[in-house]
């Protein structure tokens, strides 16, 4: 099979179980949100930084390394599961020990409990975190598809049943756990590997000496993706963690189905041809245009539409989010740029300058907040779209260097793109405002967007556009 058509059929197994979960966790999260209160959604988002920091331990560095690795054996394999396995159940212990120090920063106590219950699926995880990289490996997507869809619908039935018998926030927790605990049981079925009785310390080392400096790099990224989510939760209300959560929330929606689908494709794509520099860079910039082609259209008509969308998907306990889901849209935007670039480092093995680069952006996260805290959320937000664009200008600066293509040239290829989506975005505000306004939301939400996709296609058609060109013959070819 060619890698063309490899990648081909991977991406529409990837985006199969991505929109899958995506859509199957919107739906629940659309009933939860309407019998929850935001207050009960901003506890969950007040422990978000443990479980991304347990989660890039269990599939960072070392998992990676089992992808990228060529001529990889049994031992190879069984030495990154035990490692996982203990780091699991380290980390579980430290955030146990830790939860009442958590409790007493938030100043809510029931914290205690929910980190010490949620977090147990870092153990159940890190039993398949080996077989997950081993079906990413070979690409096979197929079967991951297979396995996510399902686990998401339990787990979402589970966490809908006890909200309704009065739950509160432990049927977002429980949802959890059962829905890794569904999943990790298959992985072990479908994914026809099982981990040896042995343990390679040369291996081990090997894995080690690559993963590690990605996993700090990952850490620390995880950790600052979250800081705003600390902040908010130390110096303001539950209820204002869950409004921002459920921006934030909305805002990942389009991006991180579409781009996190991609990535899973486009790093071992990447790695097969990671020492043909012209052909890299040809893949890599088809790949951006066509996905901020798709995203950026969707974030924007997203945002002209974001009151109507929230009142009618969440009620109007939820509309103070909007501002907060506006200003998130234009960092979704440069998101799956900033994947790329980082990807473009991973293949070529500099986890050492992804180090060096994650540790300046997060001294400028720091800098930033330490400014804008004492002007409340709104200005908070504003510094997390100033952060993203000085993340692309460092990101693509180092990347450019590898393949020959800098910031400016990746600005200049999708700068056109961008100007087309607000073009009918500015389409789209003027229809609503001047015409729709009166309606009811759903007939706003239904008609702007129709109206918004036509002018963009067609605009895309009329003008030419390479990604609507090539994003057509991916879906209708036969």
């Amino acid at each position: 099979m060619s890698l063309k058509k490899q990648t081909a059929i991977s991406l529409v197994w990837t985006y199969t179980q991505q929109f899958g979960n995506q859509l199957i966790g919107f739906l629940v999260s659309l009933i939860l949100a309407r019998i929850l209160m935001p207050e009960e959604f901003g506890l969950i988002g007040m422990i978000a930084v443990f479980v991304a920091v347990g989660n890039t331990l269990l599939h960072g560095g070392l998992t990676k390394s089992l992808i990228r690795g060529e001529d990889l054996d049994a031992q190879d394999y069984s030495t990154v599961f035990y490692f996982n396995l203990a780091a699991g159940i380290i980390v579980y212990l430290g955030v146990f020990l830790l939860a009442p120090l958590v409790a007493d920063f938030y100043s809510q106590p029931i914290l205690t409990g929910i980190l010490r219950v949620y977090c147990v699926t870092f153990i159940i995880s890190a039993f398949a975190a080996v077989q997950l990289a081993r079906l990413t490996k070979i690409m096979d997507f197929k079967t991951q598809t297979i396995i996510a869809i399902p686990a998401a619908i339990i787990g979402g039935i589970v966490g809908v049943v006890m909200a309704m018998t009065g739950y509160g926030v432990w049927s977002l927790v429980w949802s959890s756990i059962v829905t890794s605990i569904i999943s990790t049981v298959q992985l072990w079925i479908y994914s026809g590997w099982t981990p040896g009785l042995n343990f390679n310390f040369q291996k081990f080392k090997a894995h080690f000496n690559y993963g590690y400096k990605l996993t700090l790099s990952e850490l620390l990224d995880r950790i600052f993706n979250n800081i705003f989510l600390i902040v908010i939760g130390r110096y303001f209300s539950a209820a204002q963690v869950g409004f921002y959560t459920r921006a934030q929330t909305m805002n990942q929606l389009p991006v991180t189905n579409i781009s996190n689908a991609l990535n899973k494709v486009t790093f071992p794509l990447f790695v097969s041809i990671q020492n043909d520099d012209v052909r890299l860079r040809r893949v890599y910039k088809q790949l951006m245009q066509m996905v901020v082609f798709v995203i950026t259209p969707i974030l924007i008509f997203m945002a002209v539409l974001a009151e109507p969308s929230f009142r009618f998907l969440f009620t109007e306990k939820w509309l103070p989010a909007v501002p907060y889901f506006q200003i998130l849209c234009i960092t979704g935007i440069l998101f799956p740029i900033h994947s790329y670039n980082l990807s473009i480092l991973n293949v070529k093995g500099r986890s050492d300058l992804f180090l060096k680069l994650e540790v300046i952006k997060k001294i400028i996260i720091v800098i930033t907040l330490l400014i804008t805290i004492p002007f409340g959320i709104i200005a908070l937000l504003y510094g997390q779209v100033f952060i993203s664009i000085f993340a692309f200008f460092i990101n693509a600066h180092y990347t450019g260097k590898f393949i020959n293509y800098s910031a400016l040239q990746q600005l200049k290829d999708v700068f056109p793109i961008i100007l087309l989506a607000v073009f009918a975005g500015g389409i789209v505000f003027l229809l609503d405002y001047f015409g729709l306004k009166l309606n009811m939301d759903i007939i706003r939400i239904l008609i702007g967007g129709v109206v918004g996709t036509s002018v963009y296609l067609f605009t895309a058609f009329l003008f030419k556009f390479g990604s609507f060109f090539e994003l057509s013959k991916l879906i209708f070819k036969k």
